[in-house]
C-alpha cells in the first residue's frame, strides 16, 4: 500500500506530472496525424470522383462554375496537406510553427476567395477577406524576417 501511494505521489511531481502529459501530447498528435491521413485519402477519392463525373458530363461552355468547384477541391486538400504538416512539424520538435499555421490559413482565406460566389456576397464581406489577408501576409512578414533575423 506504501508503494502504491508512493508511485502516485511520484506522479504529482512537477517533472513526472509534465512527463505524462507530454507523453499524450504525442499520442493525441499521433492520432491526428492517422485521423487527417484518412481525410486527406478520402478527399482525393471525392476529388476524383467528382472530376470524373462532372467534367465529362459537363455541356459546353459551362465548365468555368464546374472548375471553381474543382480548385476549392484542390485547395481543401492542400489546407488538408498544410495541417497535416503541421502536426507532424509538432511531432518531430515539439513546437508549434507559427510560420506554418499562418501560411495554413493564407490558404484558407485563399481558397474562399476563389469559391466566392461575388453575386451572393456582400462589399462588407470582402473587405473582411481582404483584411484578413492583410494581417495574415503582414504576420507571415513579421515571423519570416525575425525567423531569418534569428538565424544570422
Amino acid at each position: 500500500m506504501k508503494k502504491l501511494i508512493r508511485q502516485i505521489l511520484g506522479f504529482t511531481k512537477d517533472e513526472s506530472f509534465m512527463h505524462v502529459i507530454e507523453h499524450i501530447e504525442v499520442l493525441v498528435s499521433k492520432i491526428l496525424s492517422i485521423f487527417m491521413v484518412i481525410v486527406i485519402l478520402v478527399a482525393i477519392v471525392d476529388l476524383g470522383t467528382y472530376i470524373v463525373k462532372e467534367v465529362f458530363t459537363t455541356p459546353y461552355g459551362a465548365i468555368n462554375t464546374t472548375l471553381f468547384k474543382i480548385f476549392g477541391l484542390f485547395l481543401n486538400i492542400l489546407i488538408a496537406l498544410e495541417i497535416l504538416e503541421n502536426i507532424t512539424a509538432y511531432l518531430k520538435r515539439h513546437v508549434f510553427q507559427v510560420e506554418l499555421v499562418i501560411v495554413t490559413s493564407l490558404i484558407a482565406v485563399a481558397r474562399k476567395i476563389i469559391i466566392l460566389d461575388l453575386e451572393k456576397v456582400r462589399g462588407l464581406d470582402i473587405i473582411g477577406l481582404g483584411t484578413a489577408v492583410l494581417a495574415l501576409s503582414i504576420s507571415y512578414l513579421i515571423i519570416r524576417y525575425s525567423n531569418s533575423s534569428d538565424r544570422h
